[in-house]
């Protein structure tokens, strides 16, 4: 059974989202970022209630701006979604989690070591440049499950 209920769409927009926001750190990177979009989909917690597709985790607007800046900057974004993208996506809808975005809502990159918190949510590691927090205990349950 897979972690989130998904169409052939969805795993398009979600490779095009991970290669816009993680390309230059490889695969492994972007499973990492996949790891929080569907994360964000499952959670139904914090900023996250209520997203109940792919598509409402890449386009869902926060503060007046997208949660993804690939969104509204990337080039990238806006391309085809390329076969070894399309199949990392899938990986991550279906089974893929690994620390330290594995119970991931979030990641940045601060250009400057990693916050041990980053708005009250605890550091939970870092790959290459981007930074990896999870809700704090007994805020989300579900993105545990």
């Amino acid at each position: 059974m897979p972690r989130a209920n998904y169409r052939s769409s969805d795993v398009d927009l979600m490779a095009r989202m991970m290669r816009a926001e993680a390309e230059g750190e490889g695969n492994m990177g972007m499973l990492f970022v996949g790891n929080v979009i569907v994360n964000r989909l499952v959670a139904n917690c914090l900023d996250f209630v209520d997203l109940r597709t792919i598509e409402d985790v890449i386009f869902q607007v926060q503060g007046g701006n997208y949660s993804f800046e690939a969104v509204q900057k990337g080039n990238s974004f806006y391309q085809r979604a390329r076969e070894n993208e399309r199949k990392l996506a899938k990986q991550n809808l279906d089974y893929w989690r690994q620390h330290p975005a594995k119970y991931a809502l979030w990641y940045f990159n601060p250009y400057a070591p990693c916050p041990p918190t980053w708005y009250g949510q605890p550091f939970t590691g870092q790959f290459k440049n981007h930074c990896f927090y999870e809700p704090a205990p007994d805020t989300c349950d579900g993105v545990y499950a």
